[in-house]
């Protein structure tokens, strides 16, 4: 897989996540909305981040502290995307570590914000980046 072509791979990715939180949000399954949600934002995070070249097959960022803080400071900080786009990162991560790692569950209006909240974050890295997808 070249360079160019891992964006795209990405942000198709971060499509589907995206189209399965609204399924499970229709479903009224927040918590599993939660979780595709911020997948969906994780993998549009790595899209940026392979098409500003900062991130590669050779240096993956194995972890999500370390994305986050690769994707603040690299795309965020250097004025690509306004910084909403890192906070909302971070919030929908707090909700989904509570929908899967705790024993209460997410509300339906937080997990719709949250989706919507996915949906831009992907919506304004494909537009930023050029990246077409899902």
């Amino acid at each position: 897989m070249t360079r160019r072509h891992l964006p795209q791979s990405y942000i198709a990715k971060a499509g589907k996540a995206l189209s399965t939180a609204r399924l499970l949000l229709q479903a009224e399954d927040p918590d599993g909305a939660c979780n595709r949600a911020y997948y969906a934002m994780f993998d549009a995070a790595h899209a940026a981040l392979f098409a500003l070249g900062i991130e590669a097959l050779s240096r993956p960022i194995k972890t999500h502290n370390g994305l986050a803080a690769m994707f603040g400071k690299e795309v965020i900080v250097a004025g690509h995307l306004p910084a909403e786009h890192g906070e909302h990162l971070s919030k929908v991560e707090e909700l989904r570590l509570l929908a899967d790692y705790s024993d209460g569950s997410v509300t339906i209006a937080r997990a719709t914000w949250a989706v919507a909240r996915a949906e831009e974050f992907v919506a304004a890295v494909k537009k930023k980046f050029g990246l077409q997808g899902r």
